[in-house]
């Protein structure tokens, strides 16, 4: 068999997203049901910054006390003015009473969740094209008022 390459990692960009206060739809068949909106954020690349436009969401499932299903949606608009729409999928576990806290909006240890992420990447910028051919992956952090993400391409 020949040989394969182990996949590594090159770092893409920090954000920091704002989010507002959740829409609870409550418990459907899947799970609890909320929306949280985005309202705006940076992004610091390496050589480029970007913010996020506001007007996106989060679409979270609660599957059960200790795991969420996250899919948030949002606009960047980069420091050259080019838009790209992201679509980052994530899975955010922790112990029960953690994921409590997390619901409730309270402050939590990141280092106590699970959070990994990946994000999808769309544009009709010619020069950033390649973002939309590439995969990323990511970890974050839920903080009252913000999201905190780390985003890496793999190689």
């Amino acid at each position: 068999m020949t040989d394969l390459p182990t996949p590594e990692l090159k770092f893409f960009a920090d954000l920091s997203v704002q989010v507002d206060k959740p829409q609870e739809v409550g418990d459907a068949v899947h799970g609890k049901r909320r929306v949280i909106p985005i309202l705006g954020g940076q992004v610091q690349g390496q050589g480029w910054t970007a913010r996020v436009l506001p007007g996106g969401a989060d679409f979270q499932l609660i599957v059960n006390q200790s795991l969420a299903e996250l899919d948030a949606r949002y606009v960047l608009e980069t420091d050259a003015g080019d838009l790209i729409f992201v679509q980052n999928r994530a899975v955010r576990t922790a112990s029960p009473e953690v994921m409590a806290r997390l619901i409730r909006g309270e402050l939590v240890d990141p280092a106590q969740v699970y959070f990994r992420c990946t994000p999808q990447f769309e544009t009709a910028s010619k020069s950033l094209a390649w973002i939309s051919e590439k995969l990323f992956i990511g970890t974050g952090a839920r903080h009252p008022d913000r999201v905190v993400m780390r985003f890496f391409e793999v190689l």
